[in-house]
């Protein structure tokens, strides 16, 4: 295919799902007095070069997160990497197909295809949306010391900023509170354990489903034993992280105007906002990681609407859904059909539920940390 006709036909399918993207928000606030000559103007000047690197990057974050994923299981057992990396993008594919519903999905996937407890692997899961939450802070941290000291550009930044600072300090003060936990559950936990099991009662029914579920739990828990492991963690998550700020960098670059310029401090404010906006609401405009992009875009870089709603969409484009494009043909060829996934999802959710309300109703979660 020639280069112009390569050029052409990559504009279309962006214009395509821009298009559906922005029917699909068409009441947003963002929208108001829309001039969509100029959405279509950006579409047009925008570098594919850039969006087609931004693409690729990000399944080098996936294969960041598959490879963190295999050095937290090295003391659940062996799980190579190119399974971790299939069910990788798998599990994310699901997420974006069925929502909420499917975050079960990859562990469940990891635990069946390396021959993994399925428990352990909700373990090594907590573990990195803690490593994740982590990084969420450093880098919110990292971008508001970074706004501060070059000052704003777009007025009525300061309600945002405010709203930032506030929703990242919730973060920072909930992710205290997970690493309490953890410390806790790792020391007494499995001692509590151990005295339960002593009892003939449970080793038996529901009571010995509960001390299998937190048995496996407690042991993805064991991922980070020595300080080296640590060490190479926090490694794995920085690049992730940092390859992903990129990726927002090159988006921006892709269009014209004062996104061309955004340097890679923006660029990671940026991501921040998009980090707490999809863990908090922003009580500006209601949050989400699209909107949250948007307002840091307009608000505080003086981007116009057009073309800031044009970038943000693309950004969650690349970050979130461009992940269907193989996960959803893995998961077709290893013949799994989404109604399939979701009951799996939902009966692994429900049996979590179930658990834990029967360990409440006999009286127990105060001693269950």
């Amino acid at each position: 295919m020639p280069r112009n006709s390569r050029r052409y036909f990559f504009l279309l399918l962006l214009l395509v799902a821009i298009a559906f993207l922005l029917y699909k928000f068409r009441h947003s606030a963002a929208f108001q007095g829309f001039h969509w000559q100029e959405v279509a103007q950006s579409i047009r000047e925008a570098r594919p070069s850039l969006l087609l690197l931004s693409l690729l990057a990000i399944y080098a974050c996936y294969a960041l997160r598959a490879a963190r994923w295999v050095r937290f299981c090295r003391w659940l057992g062996k799980a190579r990497f190119g399974s971790v990396y299939t069910a990788t993008l798998e599990g994310f594919a699901c997420n974006v197909l069925l929502g909420r519903v499917a975050e079960p999905i990859r562990p469940v996937l990891i635990g069946r295809k390396e021959s993994l407890s399925v428990p352990g692997m909700f373990g090594v899961y907590f573990l990195e949306r803690v490593f994740d939450m982590a990084a969420t802070v450093v880098i919110a941290i990292f971008a508001l010391l970074s706004f501060e000291r070059a000052g704003a550009s777009g007025a009525g930044s300061a309600l945002v900023m405010k709203a930032a600072r506030s929703a990242g300090a919730a973060l920072f003060v909930g992710l205290a509170a997970v690493v309490v936990f953890l410390v806790y559950f790792r020391y007494r936990g499995a001692l509590w354990l151990a005295k339960r099991l002593q009892r003939e009662s449970w080793r038996s029914g529901w009571r010995k489903r509960v001390a299998e579920l937190l048995q496996g739990f407690s042991d993805g828990l064991q991922g980070v034993r020595t300080w080296t492991d640590l060490a190479v963690l926090s490694g794995y998550t920085a690049a992730h992280w940092i390859l992903v700020a990129l990726i927002y960098e090159w988006v921006a670059h892709a269009f014209g105007g004062r996104l061309a310029v955004l340097s890679f401090p923006e660029a990671m404010l940026v991501l921040a906002f998009t980090m707490v906006g999809s863990a908090a609401q922003l009580p500006v405009a209601g949050g989400g990681p699209q909107v949250a992009s948007f307002l840091v875009f307009t608000i505080v870089f003086g981007v116009e609407h057009e073309a800031a709603t044009v970038a943000a969409l693309v950004l969650w484009l690349i970050s979130f859904v461009a992940v269907c494009i193989v996960g959803l043909p893995l998961l077709l060829r290893e013949g799994w059909s989404l109604g399939e996934l979701k009951r799996m999802a939902q009966a692994q959710k429900d049996a979590e539920e179930a658990h834990l309300m029967a360990e409440a109703g006999h009286g127990e979660p105060g001693n269950t940390q």
